[in-house]
């Protein structure tokens, strides 16, 4: 019989709260098997970052724990920090020293000394196409050339388990495009666990072998992009209304769509009205005859296999565009019929 591996990362009811009574995290439960590629997707206040802060020793938990390549980050941090290696949100590197000076004092810091840091550095270097610029100023690199150095410094004294907390905001779509290729390649050639957090739909469908939905604080669903996404049978159809949907709209709406053959998870939510269809082209013109009917003016409507944002919407109720804006759906919030999220 062969061994089962423990988890790289396992934190268990973790909650956080931050003065005026802010809840960051309200019982957040993830386990990351060893080698693999996890997502925590999720809007902007998720919680995501916070989970990074305190698996990383950063900061501490009100209550709940974690322990992460072995080694329980509140009775063993040094342990935890040594095993790790951290891609921050913002650049950690020294924007006056040269990016050759930035990799070899991260590598002294860990303990990486001589011809062995010589030639990790090297490596690292020429493996980020950043050979070229290694002896000039950091401040002088373009945002993707910050972003995969800043990688290259979590990567100097080969980490068990690497962080990269939002690891492509705010670059261009071909710099983004080109960290996805970077970090698919750490993955697979390297073994290495990696956790990273992201609010990009296509970056957590892309990248993870599995993902976690945090919403307010919470895991809501954890699987794998696909399995998720073949869980919601049929297509997507959503329609877009002319007028914002109140208590009287929502109840013609209950009405009109609740018994179409067919169609099932109906979710009202501000314009939008999202619904599963076996057959989203012949539901189409049934359901949009069912909301003129209605009296419900129509401003557009598409048909889609089933995706991330899906998946999102189903568990919890919200189109992931209004919660990464903070909205809210309404006042009523959203409308649930036949069968939605769980």
């Amino acid at each position: 019989m062969s061994a089962t591996r423990a988890p790289a990362v396992q934190a268990r009811q973790l909650v956080k709260t931050y003065p005026g009574g802010v809840t960051a995290l309200d019982g957040l439960d993830v386990t990351v098997e060893s080698g693999t590629v996890f997502g925590l997707l999720g809007p902007n206040g998720a919680g995501k970052s916070t989970t990074v802060k305190i698996l990383t020793t950063l900061a501490r938990p009100d209550s709940g724990s974690a322990v992460v390549a072995g080694h329980d980050v509140l009775r063993h941090p040094d342990r935890v920090r040594r095993a790790i290696g951290v891609v921050a949100q913002n650049s950690g590197a020294d924007p006056v020293a040269t990016g050759r000076d930035n990799l070899r004092l991260q590598g002294r810091l860990y303990g990486v000394k001589g011809a062995a840091l010589d030639r990790r550095v090297d490596e690292l270097l020429e493996r980020f196409a950043l050979t070229d610029a290694a002896r000039r100023p950091v401040k002088g690199y373009s945002g993707g050339m910050r972003r995969r150095l800043d990688v290259a410094l979590g990567l100097v004294h080969r980490p068990q388990v690497l962080f990269l907390d939002e690891p492509t905001t705010g670059l261009d779509p071909e710099a983004r495009g080109a960290m996805w290729d970077e970090i698919g390649r750490l993955a697979g050639e390297e073994g290495l666990t990696i956790l990273l957090t992201t609010h990009y739909l296509e970056e957590a469908d892309r990248l993870a072998e599995r993902v976690a939905i945090v919403d307010r604080g919470r895991i809501v669903v954890t699987g794998a992009p696909e399995a998720l996404k073949g869980e919601l049978r049929g297509d997507a159809v959503h329609v877009r209304v002319r007028g914002e949907l109140g208590d009287g709209g929502r109840a013609l709406l209950q009405g009109a769509l609740g018994g179409l053959p067919g169609v099932h998870e109906v979710v009202c939510e501000g314009r939008t009205v999202s619904v599963r269809a076996q057959d989203g082209a012949e539901a189409v013109p049934v359901l949009l005859g069912a909301l003129e009917r209605a009296g419900v003016a129509v401003v557009g409507a598409t048909v889609a296999r089933p995706s991330l944002d899906d998946v999102y919407l189903r568990y919890t109720g919200r189109r992931y565009a209004e919660a990464e804006a903070g909205g809210d759906g309404g006042a009523a919030g959203p409308l649930v019929l036949a069968g939605g999220a769980r």
